[in-house]
């Protein structure tokens, strides 16, 4: 997730994401969007800013709701930027998924824009940072409060990630 004090124009990453993309198509077999490519192949007229504020803050509303399916969410705002082209710096971008997961509209872009959840995306942040984690995606496994396991670091097929969580379950039960 990117956060900064003051946002860059999309065009700053383009080039970089503009070659990148094939790579995770390929490995992956998952599709970007036309709509979310545009904004990769025109920079120069793209209203886009890079900026990760408003979609840590909506995670984190979420999950007052629905914690258990946060993970599901976070994909949908992933297939809502890079498939269907949401600027999730829009307060709107995220109406679609309230809808979904019923989450009433009033309340949830009350909380978006609440300085209470706005310390929690950035405890998140500081959380993200002291645990090293430098780039998308990232698999860590919790262990316990303070215990943590770099499970992935970049695209890592599932078979890859099951056996690397088994070891280090079969390591624990040892102990």
């Amino acid at each position: 997730m990117i956060i900064s004090e003051k946002p860059r124009p999309i065009s700053v990453m383009a080039g970089y994401i503009q070659q990148a993309y094939k790579t995770v198509e390929e490995r992956t077999g998952i599709r970007f969007g036309s709509d979310f490519l545009w904004h990769i192949n025109h920079p120069d007229k793209s209203d886009w800013f890079l900026n990760s504020e408003k979609s840590a803050i909506a995670l984190c509303v979420f999950k007052e709701y629905y914690p258990q399916q946060q993970v599901a969410f976070a994909s949908d705002l992933q297939y809502a930027l890079n498939y269907e082209g949401r600027d999730l710096s829009d307060d709107e971008a995220y109406r679609h998924l309230l809808e979904k997961y019923r989450v009433p509209a009033e309340a949830f872009y009350a909380s978006l824009h609440s300085e209470a959840y706005k310390e929690k995306a950035y405890y998140e942040f500081a959380l993200v940072k002291q645990l090293q984690v430098t780039g998308f995606p990232a698999v860590l496994l919790q262990v316990s409060e303070s215990k943590f396991y770099l499970i992935s670091r970049g695209y890592t097929d599932y078979q890859t990630l099951k056996e690397r969580v088994d070891n280090i379950l079969q390591e624990i039960q040892k102990r």
